[in-house]
């Protein structure tokens, strides 16, 4: 083998609770994640020298060493110096779906798309829990995009417990264009304003994780009760991001307001916000009233639905 495509899919967060800060001085999350069908195309290719390289068709996404894509292969090559020396680098290709700056894991995911397909491709076999390993040295989110489907993620995110498979449920995703946020900058936000209201380190967190996971939310989930799920949708950042960008706010309450909508709520960092709906046609439905109500070319709203895949092969060729 010496190529292969594979999708990279986006994630959204269903529930996020900031429980404190970590010794680490990360933040200590209890989040149940989940991956959709919206997702990247990555091609990765050996070139037959030690040469690695990222392109992109998004004018915005650097296609330099700063990429978390090309972090990836490098941090494969260094792991891993005889299989570098042996197969040579990759020409990495990335036709980008996922909008970025969109607090749905794009960067996350092309690297986790990297790190699955190098393993194939110099003839590793490394294990899903070993790529996971080396995908947490890369970011929080990447062992969850290597897995993908529904999952509990606890510690900084990186520490994921599996749930029941929620697949099919239809969503519409939007997002301005022009529109990003820093989740360093969401994270820090809620720290200056809510600290007083964090939890102590050690058994407050592991009890807190513990509640999580015989709480509502994954309750919804095991039954795949959709309106459950909507009910007990959670995310903490949005008491800074929405406050701190109008039009998101203006964005979330359109949502809200549109008939029988089933649930709605910002993703991750935002600026995405997504809603759940009845059928694909209920979503359509929602992401045209949507589109009418909010009439600026910037918006752009995709349909889509969840999904139990994480990073998956498209397709490869031998040679």
């Amino acid at each position: 083998m010496h190529r292969c495509n594979l999708i990279a899919p986006a994630k959204i967060n269903l529930y996020l609770e900031i429980l404190g800060d970590r010794p680490d001085g990360f933040h200590e999350l209890a989040m149940v994640m989940q991956t959709t069908g919206l997702g990247d195309r990555v091609e990765i290719a050996l070139v037959g020298t030690q040469a690695m390289q990222v392109l992109c068709n998004h004018p915005d996404v650097p296609q330099d060493a700063s990429n978390l894509a090309y972090r990836a292969a490098d941090l494969m090559a260094k792991s891993f110096p005889s299989a570098y020396d042996r197969y040579g680098g990759a020409r990495i290709t990335i036709d980008k779906h996922i909008p970025i700056g969109a607090g749905l894991a794009g960067g996350s995911s092309n690297a986790a798309a990297v790190l699955v397909g190098l393993d194939l491709l110099w003839e590793l076999g490394l294990t899903k829990g070993e790529l996971q390993e080396i995908g947490a040295k890369l970011g929080s989110d990447v062992p969850f995009c290597i897995a993908g489907g529904t999952l509990l993620a606890t510690g900084r995110g990186e520490q994921l417990s599996p749930l029941p498979d929620l697949d099919g449920v239809p969503l519409v995703l939007a997002k301005y264009r022009s529109l990003s946020v820093s989740t360093v900058w969401a994270y820090q936000a809620y720290r200056q304003q809510f600290q007083e209201t964090y939890r102590s380190p050690g058994d407050e967190f592991l009890h807190r994780h513990h509640e999580v996971q015989s709480g509502p939310m994954v309750a919804a989930i095991a039954q795949k009760n959709i309106r459950a799920i909507a009910d007990h949708l959670h995310n903490d950042l949005e008491k800074v991001v929405l406050p701190a960008h109008p039009a998101v706010q203006h964005l979330r309450e359109t949502f809200a307001q549109q008939p029988q909508i089933i649930g709605t709520m910002m993703s991750g960092s935002g600026p995405t916000v997504f809603a759940l709906c009845e059928s694909t046609n209920h979503a359509q439905t929602i992401a045209a009233a949507v589109k009418q109500a909010i009439p600026d070319p910037d918006l752009e709203v995709w349909v889509t639905q969840t999904s139990p895949l994480g990073v998956h092969l498209e397709s490869s060729e031998r040679g």
